[in-house]
């Protein structure tokens, strides 16, 4: 079973008004069990649309998606996914620890499991000394840690994230790039990742989705295969050849080679 099938989806905001955009059209997205995809494109494209449609924040024109075979409302409603986006969003009255517990505490758990569980998740993301300090005395790169954190408190087969480092510096991104992508392998979670950094989807991605300029169309699919995802892979020919690969896709310059879309 996929992790998500978009299917022919088309989006169009104010439908039958002067001021109608059309955001998407007619896109087609298969995402594999435990796959890491980045959407990428130029702004305005629908990328973050794309992503609001997957996780039933709000529905398409047309077209049909599904999450874990399942309809993107049911996979709301049984919390399939976790979601973060640039911002982390943390309630500032909150500790980080109850700011991890809280989509356990929504979903009626006991007050025993969901501590247990969020220290878990703070555990993973280096940030079990933190869990009684409070949003306002951490670091932005700390703060989106947390934020990942409370994504993956629910255990989600998908994890969705809108530019989550995209206000970082760029150490901190680089570090926090590395961690990601360390979670991921360890819980085997499906993610969606949108990033206008082509360094950074091909640094992540095991596929980079480039999209057009509005509406939006998916015009290439790359797969991205590096020696290493390490400070080494970031410095090996494969990662310049896939950054330029990228770019070319999306000035929209042929492919010329069917390898280099595998």
């Amino acid at each position: 079973m996929s992790a998500v099938v978009v299917d022919k989806v088309t989006k169009v905001f104010n439908q039958g008004r002067p001021d109608e955009v059309v955001a998407l059209s007619e896109v087609d997205l298969t995402v594999a069990d435990g796959e890491f995809v980045s959407l990428i494109g130029p702004s305005g494209c629908g990328k973050s649309t794309l992503l609001r449609l997957i996780a039933d924040l709000i529905a398409p024109t047309a077209g049909t998606v599904t999450v874990a075979g399942k309809s993107a409302g049911t996979a709301r409603k049984q919390q399939e996914y976790g979601i973060a986006f640039q911002q982390a969003g943390l309630f500032e009255w909150r500790t980080v620890l109850r700011n991890v517990e809280l989509p356990l505490e929504l979903r009626g758990m006991s007050r025993a499991r969901r501590r247990a569980r969020a220290e878990e998740m703070l555990a993973l993301v280096g940030l079990a000394d933190f869990a009684g300090h409070y949003p306002a005395q951490l670091s932005g790169g700390m703060q989106q840690r947390v934020a990942i954190a409370r994504a993956l408190a629910v255990q989600p087969p998908l994890l969705l994230m809108d530019e989550p480092f995209g206000a970082l510096d760029e150490m901190t991104r680089e570090r926090l790039q590395t961690e990601l992508l360390a979670i991921c392998a360890k819980t085997g979670t499906s993610t969606v990742f949108v990033t206008h950094s082509i360094s950074e989807a091909v640094f992540l991605s095991q596929r980079v989705v480039v999209m057009s300029a509005r509406p939006g169309r998916i015009t290439a699919s790359i797969g991205v295969a590096l020696p290493s995802r390490d400070d080494a892979g970031r410095q090996s020919p494969a990662y310049f050849d896939k950054i330029t690969e990228v770019r070319r896709a999306l000035r929209g310059t042929p492919v010329t080679s069917p390898a280099e879309t595998r």
